[in-house]
């Protein structure tokens, strides 16, 4: 046991000898701007950071952390030059800094001598490239997820077109990139940017938000520095741009300038009102409360009440983030040393006058920024841990915040997994529901600029803005719809009537300016009139413009205002009916199988009335011509023969039943066959046209060619310009003597058409669907507005009201139109019924034939014994055919002579009984005798 223990002991010595003893002291720097608003909450927050560190004996067990700081003054000259002094005092990472162009040029530095460089305020997205190994974002989220908060935020309530008002740096530019990502996969973009210099003064931001109240949009999204963001919103608001029906958010730099002073400042609260905010999510707790307190306590001997921001807290966890990564590195036997660059000692060597040669390379930076990856903790701003990229802190949350009043109030919270909620993020689980996340993405109440609670529409028509260029086309035929006017508009027709009248409801002035497109000698082509809209030419256009794929690919539509859909006119040609015409309703089979039936009913009925009926009775003849006169009368109701027994009855009620529907069809047809004759033509419908080979014509300018030839895959030799002063010769001439044999043309124009020439008809079924609508470029907050307004027009009558107007009809009766195509019934449609009837013949007729079997049984009982005497048959006949014979002629008896004859052999059969019974009596007392 002794030498056991003699050897464990031995084996610790060796090992606390082969593992290198922790150094007693560790420097970190931190780099950043000691006088801003950032700084300053991260300064008292980093050194309260090192002590806490230092403090707690469970990490950097025996190694002291020190901390050297570095102020780079807000200048990127001037920060450089402090990263360099401070890699000449050999830290091993540093906290900061806080610009993201200043870590663009530090991040150079620190990957050539290999210093993990903790930045807790930094956002720009392009940091967390690989070109930054070395770079590690500890704040919680960047610009990337701020904007997609923000693109959220104008998602939700609506908004298409958004201002950004930004400072042309780094920290700017990365951020308005970010935001026109988000706002293109939300269908929004960004209408106008509105950059400043960093250095720019309150008169070059008063002269660029001048620029900004000449745009359409009223959503404005301020990226700027939390030092002088405020002189944006004092701009704004000498601008009356604080007024109702703009909307203002900014980003967290706004929430970090509000909570850098307890109270807030009331003179920035008056200029805010309204704005809404985000400030990064850091879940309450004891740890974040303790802080603040201990924050607050060193502040009391100072003129101006500072407090923690967020920036403040991320700086807090970045220090501890990096001495955890020290510990862990040297827990595992890490050693600290340094090494000078050969590199950099050649430009010494050279005839560079700069200290160069102070620098040294970290030579275990490689090891420690991998430990910084592993981090896995909670800290002030909650979890600490990086996503599965270890480029940024996983599960990045923001609160947003509404100004109002003395102070900010909570409406939500945004994340990367549940987006807006008014429940606070909670860490990300696989098989939460989606449901319910979806029913929670939503904001308590706001109020916005100028007091008001309702959300801003988010877009005006600028008084200042030039009116809207908006393209007519210049239509030579059928102007009732839109043409050339004389008038200040310099257009007319229903469709400028639609389009006044519903801009006339816009709660805000529209001028417009209509310019006539086409060369006023043919209607020109509607789809080069829609893609000079999308190229910016025109910025509508208005007029019958169709609603069709290909044309919403490139621009929105209103809501339609005409419903309309492609149609195929046809010449009638009237034609007097043939003397058969009585025979079309039914076809062949139909005929046959009703005759049939007839008969059928009837001999069935006859089986039935026959014993009980005297009707259905007498000579075969007579019977005969019974059942003929029967069967065919119940076709008119006339049959003179009544029906005394249940089950004729039964099976008569259902026939006539059969013979109502087969009547009122009949009529029905027949008189749909003769007037269909009156209106026929050598076209039915779309079917017959694909069919033949004749010429189809379409009017100039339609998307009715485009559509036959790539929908319908009719030829293009087949298909002949029209003008619609065209239609009728072309139609009269038809396709042998140089016309067409129908023409296809959207509905609209068809009924006006035939208003006035009664000799043409449609035929067939309108084979599209789709209206007419007022086009927009993509986008436009117009087309919306413009869609209610045409709504409303359409629910008060108005819409009704501008067609009567225009369109009045013509002469023509429009109830002869329509598809003039006939159908005959065949069986198919009426089998059912023959069923039904079949089955309850078959039905009575067993029960009655049951009914006959048992009472011809009783009729021949005891034959054998007590029946006719066998001297009544002098001829014997063989047993077979007498049966069938018996069988026919009971068959054949009428009901009453059966009952009788079963009743009088009832009683024969009991007196027979009887007398056998007395015979019996006698002869047993004879014979006791």
């Amino acid at each position: 046991m002794g030498s056991a223990l003699l050897r464990v002991l031995c084996l610790c010595s060796l090992v606390a000898l082969a593992r290198p003893a922790r150094p007693a002291n560790v420097s970190i720097g931190a780099l950043f701007t000691f006088d801003s608003v950032i700084g300053r909450s991260a300064r008292a927050a980093i050194d309260l950071a090192v002590a806490d560190v230092n403090r707690d004996a469970a990490v950097l067990r025996g190694t002291h952390l020190s901390l050297v700081a570095q102020d780079t003054k807000c200048s990127g000259f001037v920060g450089t030059i402090q990263a360099l002094q401070l890699m000449e005092k050999k830290v091993v990472a540093v906290v900061g800094p806080q610009s993201s162009g200043i870590a663009h040029v530090v991040s150079h530095v620190v990957n050539e001598l290999h210093v993990p460089l903790l930045s807790f305020a930094a956002t720009d997205p392009a940091l967390a490239s690989a070109q930054y190994p070395y770079f590690v974002r500890a704040a919680r989220g960047d610009d990337s997820s701020q904007m997609a908060a923000v693109a959220d935020i104008v998602a939700y309530y609506g908004w298409r077109e958004v201002t950004v008002i930004y400072v042309d740096n780094d920290y700017g530019r990365g951020g308005v990139d970010a935001l026109g990502d988000a706002l293109e996969a939300k269908r929004a973009k960004l209408s106008f940017k509105a950059p400043f210099p960093p250095d720019a003064d309150q008169a070059a931001i008063a002269d660029l938000l001048l620029q900004v109240t000449m745009m359409e949009s009223r959503v404005c999204v301020v990226h700027v520095n939390p030092d002088s963001g405020l002189a944006v919103f004092a701009a704004a608001r000498s601008l009356g741009m604080m007024a109702s029906g703009y909307v203002w958010i900014a980003t967290d730099w706004l929430a970090a300038a509000l909570d850098s002073t307890r109270p807030p400042n009331p003179k920035a609260m008056s200029l805010l009102q309204g704005v809404v905010t985000l400030r990064q999510y850091a879940p309450d707790s004891g740890a974040k409360r303790s802080l603040t307190s201990r924050f607050a306590a060193g502040q009391l001997n100072r003129s101006a009440t500072l407090s923690l921001n967020a920036y403040g807290l991320a700086a807090y966890d970045a220090v501890w983030m990096a001495a955890r990564a020290i510990d862990e590195f040297l827990e595992d036997g890490g050693n600290v040393t340094f090494s000078a660059d050969p590199r950099l000692q050649q430009e010494v060597n050279g005839t560079s006058t700069l200290r160069l040669d102070a620098l040294r390379v970290f030579d275990q930076g490689e090891q420690l920024l991998h430990k910084v990856m592993l981090a896995n903790f909670t800290g002030i701003t909650g979890d600490v841990r990086f996503s599965a990229d270890g480029r940024s802190l996983a599960d990045p949350a923001y609160e947003v915040l509404n100004v109002g009043g003395t102070g900010v109030r909570r409406v939500g919270y945004w994340s990367n997994h549940s987006h807006l909620s008014v429940s606070a993020p909670t860490p990300f689980q696989a098989n939460s529901s989606q449901q319910q996340q979806q029913q929670e993405r939503r904001l308590y109440s706001m109020i916005w600029p100028g007091e008001t609670t309702s959300p801003p529409r988010g877009w005006v028509f600028p008084n200042n803005g030039r009116p809207l260029r908006i393209g007519v086309p210049y239509r030579t035929t059928q102007r009732q719809f839109v043409s050339k006017d004389s008038g200040p508009d310099g257009a007319s027709g229903y469709c400028i009537d639609v389009f006044k009248a519903a801009v006339a409801l816009l709660p805000y002035p529209v001028p417009v300016s209509f310019i006539l497109f086409g060369d006023g000698v043919k209607n020109p082509s509607y789809s080069d009139l829609v893609n000079k809209v999308a190229n910016n030419v025109f910025d509508a256009a208005v007029g019958d413009v169709s609603i069709v794929t290909n044309r919403t690919r490139v621009v929105d539509f209103t809501q339609p205002y005409v419903e309309s859909g492609l149609v195929i006119v046809s010449p009638v040609k009237e034609k007097s009916s043939n003397a058969w015409a009585f025979l079309k309703p039914f076809t062949l089979g139909m005929w046959a199988v009703t005759g049939a039936f007839f008969l059928f009913v009837g001999s069935v009925v006859w089986v039935l009335e026959h014993r009980f009926n005297p009707e259905f009775r007498g000579s075969p003849r007579k019977q005969l011509v019974t059942i003929f006169w029967f069967s065919f009368s119940t076709m008119f109701f006339a049959h003179r023969e009544n029906t005394v027994s249940s089950l004729g009855r039964f099976v008569l009620i259902i026939w006539l039943f059969v013979v109502l529907i087969i009547n009122s069809s009949y009529t029905a047809s027949l008189t749909s066959i003769l007037t269909v004759q009156q209106l026929s033509t050598g076209i039915q419908g779309l079917d017959g046209l694909l069919a033949s080979a004749d010429p189809i014509g379409y009017q100039i300018g339609s998307f009715a060619k485009s559509y036959m030839m790539q929908e319908l895959n009719v030829p293009e030799s087949r298909l002949k310009e029209l003008a619609i002063d065209d239609y009728a010769a072309s139609l009269q001439l038809g396709p042998r003597n140089g016309g067409v044999a129908a023409i296809v043309d959207e509905l609209p124009y068809v009924d006006l058409f035939l208003s006035t020439n009664c000799q043409f008809k449609t035929v067939g079924q309108e084979f599209t669907k789709s209206g007419w609508g007022f086009a927009f470029q993509r986008d436009s907050p117009l087309a919306v507005d413009l869609s209610t307004a045409i709504l409303t027009l359409s629910e008060n009558g108005d819409l009704e009201r501008i067609h009567d107007k225009w369109l009045n009809p013509g002469q023509c009766d429009s109830s002869q139109g329509g598809d003039v195509t006939a159908d005959r019934l065949n069986l198919s449609s009426f089998w059912g019924l023959f069923l039904i009837s079949g089955i309850a013949c078959f039905i009575a007729l067993v029960i009655f034939f049951t009914r006959i079997l048992c009472q011809y049984g009783k009729y021949h009982q005891g034959d054998g014994e007590g029946g006719m005497p066998p001297e009544e048959f002098p001829v014997r006949r063989p047993e077979r055919l007498r049966s069938i014979r018996d069988l026919i002629t009971f068959v054949d008896m009428k009901e009453e002579e059966v009952k009788r004859a079963i009743k009088r052999k009832s009683s024969n059969d009991r007196r027979d009984r009887s007398i056998a019974s007395s015979g019996g009596a006698s002869s047993f007392s004879a014979s006791t005798v």
